[in-house]
């Protein structure tokens, strides 16, 4: 099913920035200290961001790389990201079982929710939006399948809200009855080792978010960048 804000405003109350990392490292602190290994539901934009957050968490956790993104465009990029992503998995090695599923491509969900937004700018209102479609429906599984955790690979882009992205998922997690694994990945040189981890691996590495939105927004600043030289 689609979801997704119904605040037309498009605002959000500002909170006391947070560090995420240290907060997510109580909790992994907390873990070590159980004698169980808890399950999480990692939702993934793409294989290169998912290669750190996989290499640290499943140091601690069973996880479940849940492949959600009704934004992607064209269809030829989906599948080229999808297919990269299971092939990483399949070619890591973990101390816990990683495994995958993947989420309905449902491309119309995600142009229901940015109706009206399609000329705001990367960064914006719209992708609040995405974030909360994407996060709502991790979180809507994670409870259906009895996990632990749910989380996404979001923040470990230098150009993702880290602050919201926690925000939302920690809103949408107590609507569900299920914990969000608060975070920041690009800290401790997350965002680092992940283009490590996407050269050791050969992965794909795309120069787009993944809308057909953010791709138009690639491509003008491309030609702006051509014009001037």
């Amino acid at each position: 099913m689609c979801r997704f804000l119904c605040d037309k405003r498009g605002k959000m109350m500002n909170i006391q920035k947070v560090n995420y990392q240290k907060e997510l490292e109580k909790i992994l602190d907390r873990i070590q200290k159980e004698d169980r290994v808890p399950r999480l539901l990692l939702h993934s934009c793409c294989a290169p961001c998912s290669s750190y957050v996989l290499e640290y968490l499943s140091q601690y956790f069973e996880i479940t790389v849940f492949y959600y993104n009704p934004n992607i465009y064209p269809a030829e990029e989906y599948t080229k990201r999808t297919e990269e992503q299971q092939r990483l998995i399949g070619d890591m090695n973990f101390l816990h079982p990683v495994t995958y599923l993947e989420g309905a491509y449902d491309r119309e969900c995600f142009y229901e929710m940015a109706r009206g937004l399609e000329q705001v700018r990367e960064g914006g209102e719209r992708c609040m939006k995405c974030y909360e479609l994407r996060l709502r429906e991790t979180a809507e599984h994670a409870a259906a399948g009895g996990y632990d955790f749910f989380t996404t690979t979001l923040s470990i882009s230098p150009m993702k809200n880290a602050q919201k992205l926690n925000e939302i998922g920690v809103r949408v997690g107590a609507e569900y009855g299920v914990e969000y694994l608060v975070s920041d990945f690009k800290k401790k040189n997350g965002y680092k080792r992940s283009t490590e981890l996407s050269q050791q691996y050969g992965l794909y590495r795309q120069d787009y978010c993944g809308c057909e939105f953010s791709l138009a927004e690639r491509r003008r600043m491309q030609t702006e960048k051509t014009d001037i030289s």
